[in-house]
């Protein structure tokens, strides 16, 4: 299998071909390396706003086979983390009932920040996820060596040890890079297996497949990718061998998927409930996670597979939460290239931002592995791969087009570690063309793209020189690929250095809760409501005001012109310090809205509290709509049809043209006529 160009080029490979200790040894290499850079290039970071969740989560499945905790992602990632911190030492509180989502976010952190040490719990995080990961790059190279050969195999990890967004997300405890590695080497896997259709192959592809979905719930995409592919091929293949049928393969296929769904099943302790327990135990019934999904074809899709057991009942109900959030789309503003969408970015965002997050010498190599690709002379079986590897890609962006664009490139980083086999097969060519131009041009991409990336610290917020560098690109993105929480520490040392001595309280507007605040030692504007209360009313704010990027860009709801326009006193990469006096009303309406969920959401939860917070944020931005939609759903379980109907249609005045829009619209219907009992409430659509 090679590109072959002329007789003599297959001979120049064939002295360049490698063994398979070098193999080996370059691989751990490229690997090690990798780790290395990451290790010190993201020394600095504070946890992901989501680590702590996890973490704590992967704890409690470890010590009580337990998955209530966290369900809306699938358990391997965290069941790994949870092993490590759990033989080092953790404190895991008592299980409680949990009010919703807030409510159980709160009892992990308070566990991970307040009751353990957070940096030793990070740190033996780091070191579990970076066993994993790496574990995981050499299992894809593998599968790449073994359908491309050494060289595109080895030029796909290098690919990925120099890509700023892959070294942020090797040591950090999400899903994200774990799945993209599994589902990739998946995707291969399934075009080698249902080629040659040897059980060897089939079971591997099998294995690793069940893996990737017991990671993240967006390996079903490839799931349904490499079914199709099987199908399609026991179908319409080449010719069956002797004692092989159609018939065979088809039932190959089929073994295929039912492999991956035991596995599946497995990492669930092969369960159906979450716990012991055979009522639920979820901080929200699946019955109304369900029933908070728009499509009618989702709900009954779900529905069927709870009453037939045919996935565990946590799987199901994560993946409800999965299609709500990443499918139906997340209510929130995408500023895109500097302009404002809201609901959904456009339909080529995930290209957009793959443009700008990845080196521009890595997308060289991209450019022409995929020009190799479709015009170079190569075997079947690399065209086929290939073909899949860009298809795999591509069906993957389009799914993640329809509403998961709130997390930008973390969420496209399967296609990332997709596109990392373009990169290998342009190495190979480079390697065993005799074209100088083709072997210079391969040369200054790596070499470009090593300048420009390997030195970076804080590869988070990385994004290429198309748009200035990451100093500037919050100006142009606001998506999760800018920054989330990991300046924490900066802000930590900035308090106890320079605040905290002078006796000043600052508002503080980042990507923590109040656990890690309080964690980290650190007293803000809103701690205590009682105290803070003159400071509070609106809409202007003195002081000092600790801000993330996220929130400077414009947004539908709490938008922050005035400190849009201001110069910070202070800036540590993505986190901004203003001092001075602001007209805020957005800023005070967002802390009285948070504040609020926490009030509703409490384990001894504070309704009227709760309810007087909504209202005082709607009367300060009433275009943050969603505030109405959360107002009138406390007003529904209280029975108030007047206020929920004045809630709802106050919601409808703001909201914007989409299918929020016309989920208000039916829920002012059924509050005007039905009995209030029978209705459920409507879901805020920024609340997960």
């Amino acid at each position: 299998m090679s590109l072959s160009i002329n007789p003599q080029e297959r001979e120049h490979q064939r002295e360049w071909s490698i063994s398979i200790q070098a193999f080996a040894l370059l691989l751990f290499a490229i690997v090690g390396g990798a780790i290395l850079r990451s290790a010190v290039a993201t020394r600095l970071d504070s946890f992901h706003l989501d680590e702590g969740y996890h973490i704590a989560a992967g704890v409690s499945y470890v010590r009580h086979w337990d998955f209530r905790i966290n369900p809306e992602h699938p358990p391997l990632m965290k069941l790994w983390v949870g092993s490590f911190v759990a033989a080092t030492g953790f404190h895991l509180s008592p299980f409680r009932e949990f009010h919703d989502k807030p409510d159980e976010r709160d009892f992990t952190e308070t566990d991970v920040f307040l009751h353990n040490d957070p940096d030793s719990v990070q740190r033996r995080s780091r070191m579990a996820m970076f066993a994993l990961n790496s574990m995981l790059m050499v299992v894809l190279a593998f599968t790449l060596r073994r359908v491309f050969g050494a060289f595109v195999a080895l030029g796909a990890i290098l690919f990925l040890a120099i890509d700023p967004t892959v070294a942020a997300h090797l040591p950090v405890a999400l899903t994200d890079l774990p799945v993209s590695l599994l589902s990739a080497s998946a995707v291969v896997l399934g075009a080698s297996a249902f080629r040659n259709w040897r059980w060897a192959d089939l079971a591997a592809c099998s294995a690793v497949l069940g893996l990737a979905l017991g990671t993240k719930h967006s390996a079903l995409v490839f799931a349904v990718l490499v079914a199709l592919v099987g199908v399609s091929l026991a179908a319409f293949g080449p010719s069956c061998r002797a004692g092989d049928t159609r018939l065979k393969r088809f039932a190959k296929v089929g073994a295929v998927l039912a492999g991956a769904l035991v596995v599946l099943w497995g990492i669930y302790f092969f369960r159906f409930t979450e716990s012991s327990e055979r009522s639920e135990m979820f901080n929200r019934p699946l019955a109304n996670k369900i029933a908070d999904l728009d499509s009618p074809v989702f709900r009954i899709t779900l529905t069927g597979m709870a009453k037939t057991h045919v996935l565990p009942r946590a799987y199901i109900w994560g993946l409800a939460d999965t299609i709500r959030a990443g499918v139906e789309g997340r209510f929130g503003t995408r500023v895109f290239f500097g302009r404002a969408y809201y609901d959904k970015g456009p339909k080529y965002f995930f290209p957009g931002v793959m443009a700008v997050k990845i080196p521009i010498g890595l997308s060289l190599l991209t450019l022409i592995g995929l020009f190799l690709s479709i015009w170079g002379r190569m075997s079947g079986e690399w065209r086929i791969t290939l073909a899949l590897v860009v298809t795999a890609a591509l069906w993957f962006l389009a799914v993640l087009t329809r509403g998961a664009t709130y997390a930008g490139i973390r969420h496209a980083l399967p296609a990332v570690v997709l596109v990392s086999v373009l990169g290998g097969v342009a190495i190979h060519a480079a390697a065993f063309s005799s074209a100088k131009p083709l072997k210079l041009i391969v040369a200054i991409g790596l070499v470009g793209a090593g300048v420009a990336a390997l030195p970076v610290i804080r590869p988070w917020e990385y994004y290429n020189e198309l748009i200035g560098g990451k100093n500037k690109a919050y100006l142009y993105f606001n998506d999760e690929g800018v920054d989330q929480s990991q300046r924490m520490k900066e802000m930590a040392r900035y308090y106890h250095e320079v605040l905290e001595p002078a006796g000043e309280v600052p508002f503080i507007q980042y990507g923590v809760d109040t656990p890690e605040l309080m964690g980290r030692g650190l007293d803000w504007v809103g701690r205590d409501r009682k105290r803070d209360e003159v400071r509070l009313e609106g809409p202007t704010f003195s002081g000092t005001i600790l801000i993330g990027a996220m929130f400077l860009s414009k947004r539908y709801g709490f938008d922050l012109p005035a400190l849009r326009e201001a110069t910070p006193a202070a800036r540590f990469g993505n986190l901004f310090v203003f001092r001075g006096s602001f007209v805020v009303p957005g800023l005070l309406a967002e802390d009285r809205y948070w504040t609020a969920l926490t009030k509703l959401y409490a384990e001894k939860p504070d309704i009227p509290a709760g309810e007087e917070l909504l209202r005082q944020s709607a009367a300060l931005d009433p275009n943050a709509f969603y505030v109405n939609i959360h107002l009138g759903s406390v007003c529904l379980r209280r029975g108030s049809r007047e206020d929920a109907l004045v809630a709802y249609r106050a919601a409808l005045e703001h909201a914007p043209e989409g299918v929020f829009r016309r989920q208000i619209e039916e829920q002012i219907r059924r509050v005007s006529v039905e009995p209030l009992n029978q209705i459920p409430e409507l879901r805020d659509p920024i609340f997960e």
